[in-house]
C-alpha cells in the first residue's frame, strides 16, 4: 500500500524488520496472569538513540537512568521495558532497582551498561519485586528472537487490549531502509508525554543530533496531540534507535531523501498515537479533531487537544448526542485568540456552526454519524493559515469501572 508515493506500509512489519534488531518477552510474574510482563529490544550493533520523556514533575526512576545512558555517546544496544509495575515514586530504592536492572541486562546480552535503556510501566508507588525482575532478565535472551515482535508487544502491556505496531519501508539514497514501532498506552494519556511507552527502530544511518530532533518534532504533531482522560503519566517515554545496516549515506535536512524518510517517520508516530487514543480505556471510538484558520501552530494545537480532551465532548460523542454547544465552549475556554463572530462546526461533514450560528442540521443523521466508529470534528476559526490535529476517544462507563478497580 503506497502512502503519498514516498513510503511502503509493510504488511506484516514489527520492530524486529529493520535490519539488526531482534525483540522478545516473557513473563516473570510482575502480573497476576501469565501475560507477558518483562520485554527487550536488542541490536546487534551499537545504535544512534534519542528519547523524550514525559514532563510529569514527579519522573520515574527508569526514565532517568534510560537519559544517563543515552547522554554518554548517543547510543543504545538494548532497550528493557517491565509492565505491572512503573518503580515511580519508589525514591532512592526504585533508582538503584532500575540500574540493577540495566546492569542484569547488559550482563545478559553481553553490551555495554550505558548501551542499555530501562522503562517500566504499571502501579505507581510500588517497589519492584527484584528477585523476580532479575530472574527474568537472566532468561530473557533465549527468548529474543527475529519475529519477536509480537512477544514484545505482549510484554508492554497494561489496560490496553490490543498491541500497537507498525513498519513502513522507503528508499534512501539506492538502499531500502525500514522505520517500525510499537507502543503501549490505553489510560493516564494526556502527554506532553503521558502513561504511553513507544520505541521505534530504524535500519537507516541517522546521527543521534538528526535523530533526536526529527523525534522531537514528530512528537509535537502526533504523540503529544492525543489526550484519553487529561493524566499525565509518570513514565511517559518514546524512544528511537537507529542501527545504521540499511547502509545508506548519512541522513540530514539536506538528504535528497529525507522528506520521504520524515514522511515515513511522522506516519509511525501517527500511526502509533491514532491506535492508542482508539485503545483508550473503555472506548468504543476514535474522535479526531481538526482545527485550522488559526493565527499560530500553538493556538490551534491548544484548541484541538482541548475540544478533543473534554469531557463533555467525549460524553456526547459516546451519547451520540450532536451537543455543538460543548465543542464551542471548549473552543472559548481553549486560552487562545478567538474570534467569537468567525467560527465553523461540522461533525463529518455535517454543518452545525457557520460564522458562529447555529445551522439547522438532520438531528437523526447527526446521530447516526456519531455512533460510527470514527468521529470527524471540525472547526475553522477563520483567522489565520494554522492547522492542527488531535486525537482522543469517548468517556464510557467502562472507563470508571477500569480506573475505580486499577489495583484490585
Amino acid at each position: 500500500m503506497k502512502v503519498k508515493d514516498q513510503f511502503t506500509v509493510v504488511p506484516e512489519g514489527s520492530i524486529t524488520t529493520p535490519q539488526g534488531f531482534r525483540a522478545g518477552g516473557l513473563h516473570c510474574g510482575l502480573k497476576k496472569t501469565n501475560r507477558f510482563d518483562l520485554g527487550v529490544i536488542v541490536c546487534e550493533v551499537p545504535a544512534n538513540a534519542a528519547g523524550v520523556y514525559t514532563l510529569n514533575a514527579f519522573q520515574a526512576a527508569p526514565l532517568r537512568v534510560t537519559q544517563d545512558s543515552i547522554a554518554v555517546d548517543g547510543k543504545l544496544q538494548a532497550m528493557l521495558v517491565n509492565s505491572g509495575n512503573a518503580n515511580a515514586c519508589t525514591g532512592q530504592q526504585g533508582e538503584d532497582d532500575a540500574r540493577s536492572m540495566r546492569a542484569a541486562a547488559a550482563k545478559a546480552f553481553g553490551v555495554a551498561e550505558h548501551h542499555v535503556g530501562v522503562t517500566s510501566t504499571g502501579v505507581i508507588g510500588e517497589l519492584l519485586p527484584m528477585p523476580k525482575v532479575l530472574g527474568g532478565i537472566e532468561k530473557l535472551p533465549a527468548e529474543v528472537k527475529a519475529d519477536g515482535g509480537e512477544d514484545f508487544c505482549q510484554a508492554i502491556l497494561t489496560t490496553d487490549l490490543v498491541q500497537k505496531m507498525t513498519c513502513v519501508r522507503l528508499t534512501v539514497g539506492g538502499k531500502t531502509v525500514h522505520i517500525a514501532g510499537a507502543a503501549k498506552g490505553s489510560g493516564m494519556i494526556h502527554p506532553n508525554m503521558a502513561t504511553m511507552l513507544g520505541f521505534m527502530t530504524t535500519d537507516a544511518n541517522i546521527d543521534s543530533a538528526q535523530l533526536q530532533k526529527l523525534l522531537g518534532g514528530v512528537t509535537d504533531s502526533t504523540f503529544n496531540m492525543i489526550t484519553v482522560d487529561g493524566d499525565t503519566s509518570t513514565n511517559d517515554m518514546v524512544v528511537v534507535m537507529a542501527s545504521g545496516l540499511a547502509g545508506n549515506d548519512s541522513l540530514t535536512p539536506d538528504h535528497e531523501d529525507w522528506a520521504a524518510f520524515e514522511a515515513g517517520f511522522r506516519f509511525v508516530g501517527e500511526y502509533l498515537a491514532k491506535a492508542i487514543a482508539r485503545d483508550g480505556e473503555g472506548a468504543t471510538k476514535l474522535i479526531e479533531v481538526n482545527v485550522a484558520g488559526a493565527q499560530s501552530q500553538e493556538a490551534a494545537r491548544a484548541i484541538a487537544k482541548t475540544v478533543v480532551g473534554s469531557s463533555l465532548v467525549k460524553s456526547a460523542c459516546f451519547g451520540a448526542d450532536a451537543n455543538w454547544g460543548r465543542i464551542i465552549a471548549a473552543v472559548g475556554r481553549a486560552g487562545q485568540p478567538v474570534n467569537t463572530e468567525t467560527v465553523d462546526v461540522r461533525m463529518g461533514d455535517i454543518s452545525v456552526l457557520e460564522q458562529s450560528r447555529p445551522v439547522r442540521f438532520d438531528e437523526e443523521r447527526a446521530a447516526e454519524y456519531l455512533k460510527g466508529e470514527l468521529v470527524q470534528i471540525h472547526v475553522n476559526l477563520h483567522m489565520g493559515s494554522e492547522t492542527a490535529t488531535a486525537w482522543g476517544c469517548d468517556l464510557t462507563y467502562d472507563y470508571v469501572r477500569i480506573n475505580a478497580a486499577y489495583r484490585t
